[in-house]
């Protein structure tokens, strides 16, 4: 059993994907929501640390500063890219997270595609495809949870 954590840009479907492992029986946290993420945009280290300690198996999503300081604790760090006019478009129309509907809010979106996806890209294990269907995607997710 494993560790995955499933990060990418807003819009990239993260979100979506996990709700679809989760289906699947595996335990999830979506960092995106419950006090996650501190008010500095970081993850309460402790609260992570006390999680990956507890479960050997859990996919955990979400894209923030300080996520490389756990990276040695996940088997798995997968990077779902989705090209950014599509992530715009998404973050445009979805319904569960206002999050991207400014002009403010995409401009900072390319920017992090830009600046911040390439800092990602390098430590991830596995970069999959944001524009494949999800129940695609939950496969490999749930194939990296089961493989250790």
């Amino acid at each position: 059993m494993a560790r995955v954590l499933v990060t990418g840009m807003s819009g990239a479907g993260k979100t979506t994907l996990l709700d679809a492992v989760a289906e699947r029986g595996f335990r999830t946290v979506d960092t995106d929501y419950d006090d996650w993420v501190l008010p500095d945009g970081l993850w309460d280290e402790p609260r992570m640390s006390a999680l990956l300690a507890e479960h050997s198996t859990v996919a955990v999503s979400g894209t923030v500063e300080n996520q490389g300081r756990f990276y040695d604790r996940f088997e798995h760090v997968i990077y779902l890219r989705v090209p950014l006019p599509v992530l715009l478009e998404r973050v445009r129309t979805r319904t569960n997270n206002p999050y991207g509907r400014t002009a403010e809010q995409q401009a900072d979106i390319a920017r992090y595609v830009a600046e911040v996806e390439p800092l990602i890209l390098p430590g991830a294990s596995l970069e999959l495809d944001g524009r494949l269907p999800v129940a695609a995607l939950a496969d490999r997710v749930g194939e990296c949870l089961r493989s250790g």
